[in-house]
Order: structure tokens, then sequence, then C-alpha cells
């Protein structure tokens, strides 16, 4: 354990002692500085310091306010990440208030347009990096519904939908929606078959896996006849048909689930905020999935509060089906 606290606290002390020497460096080097009134320098220094977290405060808000509207329950973990410039800033400015110092001059105008001019440069540059829940998404989308996804026109790999095609066909049954749900819980827990969260009450909806659609096999990096398969579940409800789909939950985020239960082994993401990765596989994924005509309606999101007693996740599809399909009622006595 204290291995751990040392190694977390290292790169921020490393920073800290550089800083300061920086800083011996450039007074031991000049000749003009005078230290005789150091309350002069206190009230300098102070002043300063406040621009430059005022400058950064401004910077981050307005950044802030864009992904919130995006994603309101950001805000808890940014008010985390900015504690530490609310108090470093609480500092200078006592001590500007005990010299009976303003706050701001005119020097501040002219330090916060260098500022912007500073980060035109930046501006211009594309971003290489990516963080973790973009990534996640990408490796999701060409690792696995890039393969199940798409037909190439034979009968080896007929596509998702063509298959459930043949899943309906060959079991005499319905799909009314021919996507793959996929669903998101709050948890992340993801477990091996979706009747997990049925509830016990007997007067709801509950689901039950029926036999998988169609296997499809394919040569993957270097692994021969590599499987992938998809499974079809079936929406059983009281005094009426059942409901035919497929559903599954998103592998990355059961992988994301397993590494957050060992912190202590993968220290990288000791800090890390599940909900911002979450938000961001979601949101990428989403984008992904439109932009390519090969999945573009072909896949849709479903997000189950697990750790909520009163939602039923076969309710929450059946919503969902309702959303896409609202006829499909209808289309399941047609069938049937």
């Amino acid at each position: 354990m204290v291995d751990v606290l040392v190694s977390e606290h290292f790169g921020w002390w490393l920073g800290l002692i550089m800083v300061i020497r920086a800083i011996c460096f450039m007074i031991l080097g000049s000749q003009n500085l005078n230290f005789e009134n150091t309350e002069k320098w206190a009230v300098v220094l102070a002043r300063y310091i406040v621009y430059m977290l005022i400058i950064k405060g401004i910077h981050e808000g307005c950044s802030l306010a864009v992904s919130s509207v995006e994603a309101p329950e950001e805000l808890k973990a940014a008010w985390r990440r900015c504690k530490l410039y609310v108090l470093l800033l609480a500092a200078p400015l006592a001590c500007l208030l005990y010299y009976r110092q303003s706050v701001l001059r005119d020097d501040f105008m002219f330090m916060f347009v260098a500022h912007l001019l500073t980060k035109l440069s930046e501006m211009e540059q594309p971003y290489s990096i990516i963080n973790y829940g973009t990534g996640m998404a990408y490796s999701f989308y060409e690792g696995y519904l890039a393969h199940i996804m798409p037909s190439d026109g034979t009968e080896k790999f007929v596509g998702f939908q063509e298959n459930i095609n043949i899943f309906e066909a060959n079991q005499g049954v319905v799909f009314p929606v021919k996507r793959l749900f996929l669903v998101i819980t709050k948890s992340l827990y993801c477990p091996p078959d979706l009747k997990h969260f049925n509830k016990t009450n007997p007067d709801l909806p509950y689901l039950e896996a029926c036999q998988s659609l169609k296997e499809v096999e394919k040569d993957v990096a270097g692994v021969k006849n590599r499987t992938y398969r998809n499974s079809a579940y079936a929406i059983y409800r009281k005094h009426k048909r059942p409901v035919y789909l497929a559903a599954e939950c998103a592998t990355p985020l059961h992988t994301l689930y397993r590494v957050l239960q060992k912190k202590t082994v993968y220290e990288e993401l000791a800090d890390v905020e599940p909900a911002e990765l979450v938000h961001d596989f979601c949101t990428t994924l989403r984008s992904i999935v439109q932009k390519n005509p090969e999945s573009r309606d072909k896949c849709e999101l479903v997000f189950y509060d697990d750790l909520d007693k009163n939602q039923n996740l076969a309710d929450v599809l059946l919503d969902k089906i309702r959303e896409l399909e609202p006829d499909f009622e209808n289309m399941i006595m047609k069938r049937e």
C-alpha cells in the first residue's frame, strides 16, 4: 500500500521540485531583482498567480460548458478535478486582500490576450491522442461489429440482418426490430446470460435465451475459423405473445468492469471516472455505427440501471422496441 501511494504522488512531487529549482536558478541569475521590499514581491507574485489561475479557469469553464450539455453527469467529476485549483487560488487572493491590493489590473487584459494568441497555434494542430473510452469504441467496432454486420454477397457471410431473416424462417417467429441491442448497464456488470436481470415477480416480462443466430467464421489476425456468434432472446409476457430480439452486453464495458475490480493491479486506472469512460464509449460507438453504411440502423444502445430495483430489463427493451417500431404487436400477430 505504501508503494502504491508513493508511486501515485511521485510525479506531482517531482514536478514541484523542478518548478522550485527553476525559480531558484532565475533568482540567482538575475542581477536586477531587489528583495528588500518583501511586501511588494509577495503582492506581485500573488497577483500573477491569480491571473494564471483565472485564465485557466475561463478556459476550463468553456470546455466544461460544452461537455456538460452532452453529459450533465460530468459536472461532479469536473468539480473533483478543479478542487486543487480552487485551493491554489485561495492563498494568493488572501495575500492581495491582506495587503489591500486590487486583484485585477490593466496588465491582466494584455496577459489574457497573449494567452489566447499562444493558444492559436495549438488549435490549428489536430489532436492525435484519444482517451480510453473512445479507444474501446473503435476497437469494439473494428474488432467485432465490422465482422458480424456486413454481408459479402455470399452464403458464407450473410450479414447480421440476413442472419435474423434465416432465424425467423427456421423458427417461425418474427423479430419486430432487426437490430443488435447492446445493453449498457450502470454498474458495468455483464452477466453470462441476460436472464440474470429478470425479476422474481411472475407478472413482469422476463427474458429467456433462444437458439443462437448462425455462426460467422472468419480468418482473423492469424486465427483460422474464428467464430462470432449472436444470441437471440425472447421476452415472455403474461397473456401476450413473446417478442424476439438479438441482444447482448458490450464486451469492452465488461472488460472495464473487471479491470476496475483490480485497481491495485491496474494502477493507471485507479482514479478513472467510469461514467466518463462509458459516455465516451457510447458517444463514439453511436457515431461510428451511423457513419458506416454497413452498420447504420443495425445496432441500438440500450441503457439499463441495474442498480435500480424498480427497473426491469425486459421492460426497458420492450420500451425501446416500441420506440423503434410502434406497430410491433400487429407485426407479431400477422406473422404467427
